[in-house]
């Protein structure tokens, strides 16, 4: 669950199975870094920016290969696939049988796990 509660959108121009798969594959990362670094804020380039920033190989490339095949530039399709990813990842949050929180650090959002699941 998310809180506070905010606005979700669907993420058009993939096939179902892809979304599905970027989903499950952003929980695992998620997962990973509340295990790791409990307590503290990530935003979404904590997970799948600097070192982790080539997606290609992974689920995340058809969120760049979308707008690429939109006609996109590279630079572009890149920050297009990017606030794709934040949408996605708000859905993921937003179901989660566990609760996280959302802030805003500068431009981007950010989030933590609250820890108080029974």
């Amino acid at each position: 669950m998310l809180l506070p509660k905010s606005e979700l959108r669907s993420v058009r121009g993939i096939q179902d199975i892809e979304k599905a798969t970027i989903c499950a594959f952003m929980q695992g990362a998620i997962y990973c870094w509340i295990k790791n670094r409990p307590g503290e804020w990530f935003a979404i380039r904590d997970l799948m920016g600097g070192e982790n920033f080539e997606w290609n190989g992974t689920p995340l490339y058809a969120l760049y290969q979308k707008h690429i095949d939109d006609g996109k530039d590279n630079d572009t399709a890149i920050v297009s696939a990017a606030k794709d990813l934040g949408w996605l990842v708000k859905t993921v949050l937003n179901n989660d049988r566990r609760t996280f929180e959302s802030g805003k650090s500068g431009l981007v959002n950010v989030y933590r796990w609250v820890g108080n699941e029974p």
